[in-house]
């Protein structure tokens, strides 16, 4: 037999994947405790060891699965062979991130873990990687309960460290496709606050890339009442926060999407004493390589200017500790699944913009060269959502990586529906196959 490739969707085709999803969507109320559960007990970058647990022992217990484990850290992919037709990857993130809980939630996270600079912190699922896990869950039943309307090849991969956006490329490097089939295409979602049912869906560039630094100045510390007798780190690393705010506004085409933001700073720990060093943490933001890398060139400029200037008696130190590619949309399968999702989710269907926050995903998909696509769906309470719409307010809803942000339950429902509408969208109907 032979796949034959389409690369278009008609009406039937949405109507019929809608169906499927109605006529198979599992009961929720084991994926909801699931959610609430792995929601209680978030743990940090390549610390995703019982949520793994978790994930593998579901899929095991489906029965058709081949279950891969332990790949780059924590991760795991199931593999369900159904036949001749496209293989598909659908990815959900597991990891959680270093922030004190504060939504209330019965739920609610009070877990701590040690990270990997040997510090403990609280840990919370502030990015919504729960609703991702679970959805995911229930998406692989799904998909299996309707396996003789489609065929082709299910990869159902749950990612270690995305926040540290290295987790798809530890996969990728551990071999990853020496143990399961090359993807022709990879798909994803992520939650976010918008109102609970709606799903943004953009082609092209989608997600910014990101790259991380981290600075160390090399100062000369000494007693507080002495300042003529010291080089202060501190001094100079506030005058570089200030005029790192300069490259976008000053050096960057206004027309191009570009962010840099210093999101930590640490020196000293006493008031009377001026410290020997100082640490600071920088993340840059844009959609193409060419910015990035004019980006880079003006940090190093303005920091080794600020320490020159300072008297510094040592070069700063400036490291990568982490960088991810923009993520950008494949056209032609974003068309395809507007179609469906479009007939499915109506008006809430919505166009995205660009979002300014990054991603690793793409890598899973470059690294075989298969097209990708990542959508998102919202999950603040509709009546909140409306209530401060018409109040203006929309900017006060607690957004991801916020210590409130608090996806409503029933925003699995439409992550459920709107990744298996998407792989029954893309997988061959098993009459199609010839």
């Amino acid at each position: 037999m032979t796949y034959k490739k389409t690369t278009d969707v008609d009406d039937e085709t949405s109507q019929r994947a809608a169906s499927l999803i109605k006529k198979y969507r599992p009961d929720m109320t084991f994926y909801r405790d699931t959610y609430r559960q792995l929601h209680s007990m978030p743990e940090l970058s390549g610390q995703e060891e019982g949520t793994a647990r978790i994930v593998a022992d579901y899929l095991t217990s489906l029965g058709s699965f081949e279950v891969f484990t332990k790949i780059g850290g924590h991760g795991v992919a199931g593999v369900l062979t159904n036949g001749e037709g496209p293989t598909i990857l659908l990815r959900a993130d597991m990891d959680a991130l270093p922030l004190l809980e504060k939504t209330g939630l019965p739920y609610a996270s009070v877990r701590t873990q040690v990270d990997k600079s040997g510090v403990e912190k609280p840990v919370m699922h502030a990015c919504g990687h729960d609703t991702h896990v679970s959805s995911m869950m229930a998406v692989a039943n799904l998909l299996l309960s309707a396996r003789s309307h489609w065929q082709g090849t299910l990869i159902c991969l749950f990612q270690p460290a995305e926040e540290h956006l290295n987790g798809a490329k530890t996969m990728v490097d551990d071999g990853l496709y020496d143990k399961i089939p090359h993807p022709d295409i990879v798909l994803a979602q992520h939650v976010d606050n918008a109102r609970c049912g709606t799903i943004q869906l953009r082609s092209g560039p989608t997600m910014t890339a990101s790259v991380s630094l981290q600075i160390r100045i090399f100062g000369r510390g000494g007693h507080g009442s002495a300042p003529q007798d010291c080089i202060d780190p501190i001094i100079i690393g506030s005058s570089i926060v200030v005029q790192l705010q300069t490259i976008v506004s000053r050096q960057i085409d206004p027309g191009q999407l570009a962010v840099v933001t210093c999101g930590s700073i640490h020196a000293g720990d006493a008031p009377n004493i001026i410290p020997d060093s100082l640490e600071m943490k920088i993340n840059i933001r844009a959609l193409t390589n060419d910015i990035i890398d004019r980006i880079l060139a003006s940090v190093r400029r303005i920091v080794e200017a600020a320490c020159k200037a300072g008297g510094c008696d040592r070069e700063p130190l400036i490291e990568t500790i982490s960088s991810t590619p923009a993520t950008i949309n494949d056209e032609a399968t974003v068309q395809m699944l507007e179609k469906s999702f479009a007939s499915y989710f109506g008006s809430q269907l919505e166009h995205m913009d660009v979002v300014t926050a990054s991603e690793d995903v793409s890598i899973l998909a470059t690294a075989v060269g298969a097209p990708m696509v990542i959508w998102f769906f919202g999950s603040t309470d509709p009546i909140q959502w409306d209530t401060a719409k018409k109040n203006g307010k929309l900017n006060e809803i607690p957004y991801n990586h916020s210590p409130l942000f608090a996806p409503t339950i029933q925003s699995l429902d439409a992550a459920v529906d709107a990744m298996s509408l998407a792989a029954l969208t893309l997988f061959k109907p098993a009459l199609e196959v010839v």
